[in-house]
């Protein structure tokens, strides 16, 4: 007999568990219907930085499938159509039409919740006043797109600065604006340790964008049409034809919530290593919207990233389909830029480290990409911290230009495998004067950090 499963959300997580299900189970065997508020699906909501920025040219060049081909794959997928109730003892789901208002109940065997992440969106005065921007969708991208091109001023405000804040600083300065940033700590990047965010801040400002730190924007003013025109903090105001929101983001799980399925401390949803839902024999969820454990820290952590969200997708495909795959975690890799600057981390900043209760040893330092005396290398600094009197690795964290940031993937493989600095310092990686100095940056701080390890030995009676 043919079983029913729901799909809500029509991105990266939603599309790979439709698709790798649709692989596994004929449409008479498994119907699949999907429901998406928005207007499109499978799409790289990291790319859209770029895209405003001008270095993707079309905003179709992010989307990896049209939802004509979804509905080829014999997909039933429904745009413009959101789910706002979820009753479990029923297993049905009541969804609403925004194009004509229509409301109704669907019936599933099987639900997949897939609903993503929202931007921050403080309840400032004059925070929906126009002009003001969260990026987080396509729909959202396009608005920012249209303000900028229908803009005459060429004045920015960004509120935050992790990646999306950073990232959206550079996309405006590549658009001609003059950037001022907003953070509320002292210096960009909170996902690096602040020695480390101070090279970002550095390079920022050699940039031109003003970096403003220790501030914490209290009201959007506007002026008599309604339009943004300036963002102020407590003793300043600065002038804005546009303002972007970076604050980063929140597991969009207000539907989860309502319908008493089990959050973590985040707001995200938990699940299972098979990405079911704690409790919930029939009901999945991935993406931005779930909770994932932290394979250094033992923690669970809220990481929205859409390489986690495709990966889960597959994994929840596999169980709706009649198949089993796991997700077994994650190490917290993560890399961005700021035009040639480039930023990577993995594993436990040295907050995370504590929190988790880790006693640890940091060291620093500075190399090059490639062989000090071949053209073009380029300085790099990296920073490790390793675990007291065991020397596992812990974390690593990575500012320079060209050829930093994928350096990351040495440490989190490593991390993954939960091996020592030592054993780190005898990787067998690829070199080449081109490429990297005889001694690669982060073999370089592996060595540094065995030293470190051995100096703050602690001899055992």
């Amino acid at each position: 007999m043919s079983e029913r499963v729901v799909i809500v959300g029509a991105d990266a997580a939603g599309m790979a568990a439709a698709a790798q299900a649709r692989r596994l189970r004929t449409a008479s065997e498994l119907e699949i219907v999907v429901f998406e508020r928005g207007h499109f699906t499978s799409y790289s909501a990291c790319g859209i930085p770029y895209w405003v920025g001008g270095d993707v040219a079309d905003r179709d060049d992010l989307i990896a499938r049209t939802p004509e081909e979804h509905r080829a794959r014999e997909i039933d997928l429904r745009l413009r159509t959101e789910v706002r109730e979820i009753d479990v003892p029923g297993r049905r789901v009541r969804t609403h039409d925004l194009e004509t208002g229509g409301e109704s109940w669907t019936d599933y065997d099987k639900l997949v919740l897939a609903t993503g992440a929202s931007p921050s969106r403080p309840p400032l005065p004059g925070v929906d006043a126009a002009g003001v921007h969260g990026v987080q969708t396509l729909d959202d991208g396009q608005a920012l797109i249209d303000t900028l091109d229908s803009t005459p001023g060429r004045l920015a405000v960004v509120v935050g600065a992790g990646y999306i804040g950073v990232e959206m600083s550079e996309a405006l300065i590549n658009r001609g604006y003059q950037v001022t940033m907003i953070n509320r700590g002292a210096e960009p990047m909170s996902t690096l340790d602040p020695d480390m965010g101070v090279l970002i801040g550095k390079a920022m400002r050699g940039l031109g964008i003003q970096v403003v730190g220790n501030a914490e924007v209290t009201a959007i003013r506007t002026d008599a049409r309604g339009r943004v025109r300036a963002a102020a903090t407590a003793d300043a105001e600065y002038p804005a034809d546009v303002v972007v929101l970076g604050l980063g983001v929140r597991p969009a799980t207000e539907l989860a919530r309502a319908a008493g399925l089990p959050l973590g401390a985040s707001g995200g949803l938990l699940t299972d290593l098979a990405m079911r839902v704690r409790g919930h024999e029939n009901i999945w969820a991935g993406g931005d919207c779930v909770e994932v454990l932290d394979l250094v820290s033992g923690a669970q952590r809220h990481i929205p990233l859409g390489t986690h969200a495709n990966k889960h997708g597959q994994i929840i495909g596999a169980g709706v389909g009649g198949d089993y795959a796991t997700f077994p975690g994650v190490v917290g890799t993560a890399v961005s830029k700021v035009c040639d600057l480039e930023v990577a981390r993995t594993g436990l900043r040295e907050k995370d480290a504590r929190a988790a209760g880790l006693q640890y040893v940091t060291v620093v330092i500075e190399s090059t990409s490639r062989a000090g005396y071949f053209p073009g290398a380029a300085p790099m600094t990296v920073k490790m911290l390793a675990e007291r009197r065991s020397g596992r690795l812990l974390g690593v964290q990575i500012v320079g230009r060209e050829g930093a940031a994928k350096r990351i993937d040495i440490a989190a493989v490593a991390l993954t495998a939960r091996m020592t600095v030592e054993q780190l310092t005898a990787l067998d990686l690829g070199y080449a004067p081109p490429f990297s100095p005889v001694w690669d940056p982060v073999l370089v701080a592996a060595r540094k950090a065995v030293s470190a390890v051995r100096k703050d030995a602690i001899p055992i009676p």
